[in-house]
């Protein structure tokens, strides 16, 4: 049971990047999905979730208007599609699911690293010219 994080990689500020996270094991479905994201010397933070109950999505002030986040069930994948980067959203990206967020109903999602405990490898993203 486990996440893969992909997609990351350099790119020019005003430039747009899609992460992936597919998980392995079980289906996501019915999970809350999280992404966060820590630059350097700096604190993870929750960027963006998107609950397995409502399907309802939150996003931090920092991104929102440019972040969005899907998901395909066919695929088994969540993604982050970042459009418009600026160069302070250089930082390695996580995503990561609450384990028993399959039981919840009517429960939208929180960008808090507490509710999480299961964590992909990051991806790394820069932008810069």
């Amino acid at each position: 049971v486990q996440l893969q994080a992909s997609g990351g990689g350099l790119v020019e500020p005003g430039g747009s990047l899609r992460l992936s996270c597919a998980a392995s094991g079980f289906g996501l479905y019915y999970y809350t999905i999280g992404w966060f994201r820590q630059a350097p010397g700096g604190e993870r933070e929750g960027v963006s979730c998107i609950s397995g109950s409502t399907g309802s999505t939150d996003y931090s002030d920092s991104v929102k208007g440019r972040f969005s986040i899907s998901r395909d069930n066919t695929k088994n994948t969540v993604y982050l599609q970042m459009n418009s980067l600026k160069p302070e959203d250089t930082a390695v990206y996580y995503c990561a699911t609450d384990r028993g967020s399959w039981r919840l109903e009517n429960q939208p999602c929180k960008r808090m690293m507490s509710e999480y405990d299961l964590w992909g490898q990051g991806t790394l993203v820069t932008v810069s010219s």
